[in-house]
């Protein structure tokens, strides 16, 4: 069996262009990564979110072992037979949902006891049980567990919360073992602080992974703050190892990102954003309620090759989402995922050409011109 590995094949500034060797295919690289929290992307079949040029998918591990459980996903082949998707599938710890509790939960060195948003039940999760959990669903890529805490948060806050983190990375590491073909991330946290982050990353080098996170940024700092950290943040991990950055993002930020030598990425946002109306073009957001689009005959973008812009007018689009019809959910995020896929595969061919900075610079200057103007 093909085990886990990462090929750099092109750098250009930062930026890195590459790929990831998993048995259940490859990753190009640099990645974004659709989110299918609870087995699914949503208004998505799995066959439509490969279509737009998605490599790999993250699962939700807080969800899945809420419902439907881990131990009957196992039961009914893993999370790949369960959701029909036999690519790779990367699964957070569940560490994110849990610490976004807030009052539900209860932390301690051991782990965090929490309440269901379902029912309140309560419920452990620690870093064995997250390695469990995730061993269960059968993930090509399992994360760590950790802790991070919501921004703006003290010095003292975020050393302490990254700590915790650092000593959860080595349970995780002990617990996961040894398992050919599977590969486990470890996530730097450290807030906006430079000190803690190079704490952080000096300590994941010493426990070892396959991989490294960037944690604890888009958590309400601002893209001027996070794009500090990723300034230095990468560098300070290792070099032939895949970088992740949690949770991002929108569209300048990805491309900021991948300038700043970051290699995966994933975000709700796309899929969200589809099913509120809401369409990420090569010219900006449109919004497709507005009334100026309902008798417009035009696609939502010229050059966009998906089928809701090869097939649908922005008059039919405004009219499905005004009705409530779940067809507008279907193609707005088919269109916004194919985007971002575009956005990828766009950079990964101007790093490899050594052409990035042109390539930003058309990026811009089309979104800087704005929507179509109204017919």
């Amino acid at each position: 069996m093909t085990g886990f590995s990462f090929t750099l094949n092109a750098t250009d500034g930062k930026a890195r262009a590459g790929v990831i060797q998993t048995p259940r295919g490859e990753i190009r690289t640099p990645a974004f990564m659709p989110v299918g929290t609870a087995a699914t992307v949503k208004a998505m079949l799995p066959e439509s979110v490969r279509a737009t040029g998605a490599d790999i998918l993250l699962g939700n591990t807080y969800h899945l072992m809420l419902r439907p459980g881990a131990e009957r996903i196992a039961k009914l082949g893993g999370l790949h037979r369960f959701m029909n998707w036999q690519r790779p599938i990367l699964t957070d710890s569940g560490g994110f949902q849990v610490m976004s509790l807030a009052d539900l939960r209860k932390l301690t060195e051991e782990g965090v006891t929490f309440a269901s948003h379902i029912d309140g039940s309560r419920h452990f999760l620690s870093p064995e049980t997250s390695m469990e959990i995730q061993r269960l669903l059968g993930s090509d890529i399992v994360m760590a567990f950790d802790e991070c805490p919501a921004l703006p948060a003290t010095h003292e806050r975020q050393a302490e919360a990254m700590r915790l983190s650092m000593r959860w990375a080595q349970r995780s590491r002990d617990a996961f073992g040894d398992r050919p073909g599977h590969a486990l991330f470890g996530i730097m946290q450290g807030g906006v602080e430079r000190d803690l982050r190079e704490e952080s990353a000096q300590a994941l080098r010493g426990i070892g992974f396959d991989g490294y996170a960037i944690g604890g940024l888009a958590v309400g700092e601002g893209q001027e703050a996070m794009f500090g950290v990723l300034d230095y943040a990468p560098d300070l991990l290792p070099k032939d190892k895949p970088r992740y950055l949690m949770g991002v993002g929108k569209p300048d930020d990805i491309v900021g990102a991948v300038q700043r030598g970051v290699d995966m990425m994933d975000c709700v946002l796309p899929s969200r954003s589809g099913r509120t109306g809401q369409a990420f073009t090569r010219h900006g957001v449109v919004n497709i309620k507005n009334a100026r689009h309902a008798e417009d005959p035009r696609g939502l973008d010229p050059d966009c090759t998906c089928p809701a812009c090869s097939g649908y007018s922005r008059a039919y689009l405004h009219h499905v989402f005004r009705s409530g019809e779940i067809i507008a959910s279907m193609l707005m995020t088919w269109h916004n995922l194919h985007y971002f896929q575009e956005i990828m595969q766009g950079m990964r061919d101007a790093i490899a050409t050594g052409s990035l900075d042109a390539w930003v610079g058309e990026f811009h200057a089309q979104r800087a011109a704005g929507d179509l103007p109204p017919l």
